[in-house]
């Protein structure tokens, strides 16, 4: 099959992913007969910037490239992350295989932290903002024995849940956002910071009826990443930190009154080469998205990268739409 060309970081063409299949259960079944590959092309540094008073309704991060243009952390930041290159030039070690490519994660919410930090998908640009509910500002209650989230909480740039797309196994449809990361490793991370993580497996989270997938992953620089190469490592090298997860994600809405959340698969992880056939099938379904092949159920697709976006906007109209929100 036609490899996946992506318009990537500032309309320079990347061949991200190979042999997509038409849906993600087929991919899945396939998943041992064809043969996948990653290609990569280096990425760039990311700026953010504030906008309006922290802990309020008004406060906005904003997304920059290193020469200052706007982007959308969404739409814009490049799902697979970047190898050892200078200017382009290929790295004289061997090709990384698959299991160990990196992905970029920005950073919603740091490990301890209440604040329910997301990625404004309704809005232009898709900057972060604290999400509110019945017009207050959402907080996460602390699920006992736990301070907050229990990871350094985010999402994977370039994928979108389909709304509209029905999950053979669990038979839920996607939540409309981009996929959502766990990340474990050791440091506390900061809103809008966007770190590579190696993927090591998989939740299958149901979130009042919605298909919501949690990947679980490590920063790259973690002192213990090198160790952790699977879902089965966590396992034996965290003990309890599994269950902890599970346990969290079920409890963490029954404080405002909602039901506990479900998981497919009996609430069991699935493995890394799982996981990524969901990263890739997200990310499919994320370029349809961008290309106006699909209904894009409210979300916001301006971008300054995307070449055969028709969504697709020049530096100074993503200015413009920062400079419009007056409050700093």
């Amino acid at each position: 099959m036609r490899p996946l060309l992506l318009r990537c970081s500032l309309c320079c063409s990347a061949t991200v992913f190979g042999s997509f299949s038409a849906s993600r259960n087929k991919l899945v079944t396939q998943a041992a007969g064809v043969p996948r590959r990653f290609y990569f092309r280096n990425t760039m540094p990311y700026q953010t910037e504030e906008r309006g008073r922290p802990n309020s309704p008004d406060y906005r991060i904003y997304f920059k490239t290193s020469e200052g243009k706007y982007i959308s952390p969404f739409h814009d930041i490049s799902l697979v992350a970047e190898t050892e290159q200078d200017n382009d030039v290929p790295s004289k070690k061997p090709k990384k295989n698959e299991s160990e490519v990196l992905f970029n994660m920005v950073v919603e919410v740091p490990r301890w932290t209440n604040a329910k930090m997301e990625i404004a998908t309704k809005e232009p640009l898709n900057p972060i903002k604290q999400d509110v509910k019945k017009g207050k500002l959402r907080f996460v209650a602390n699920i006992f024995p736990h301070k907050g989230y229990i990871w350094n909480y985010g999402a994977l740039p370039q994928t979108w849940e389909d709304p509209n797309h029905t999950d053979k196994e669990t038979k839920c449809c996607g939540d409309n956002d981009p996929i959502d990361v766990c990340e474990i490793g050791t440091q506390v991370c900061s809103p809008g910071q966007v770190i590579q993580v190696k993927v090591l497996g998989i939740l299958a989270m149901i979130d009042e009826g919605e298909m919501d997938w949690k990947v679980i992953a490590i920063n790259a620089e973690d002192p213990d990443a090198k160790n952790l190469n699977s879902i089965e490592d966590v396992r034996k090298s965290r003990p309890g930190h599994l269950e902890a997860t599970v346990d969290w994600f079920r409890k963490y809405k029954v404080p405002d009154g909602k039901p506990e959340n479900q998981f497919g698969f009996n609430g069991q992880f699935k493995d890394k080469d799982f996981a990524l056939e969901i990263i890739k099938s997200t990310h499919e379904d994320w370029r349809a998205l961008v290309q106006k092949q699909t209904n894009s159920s409210g979300i916001e697709c301006k971008n300054i990268s995307c070449c055969e976006s028709p969504f697709k906007c020049s530096a100074d109209e993503a200015r413009d739409v920062v400079e419009s929100r007056l409050v700093w």
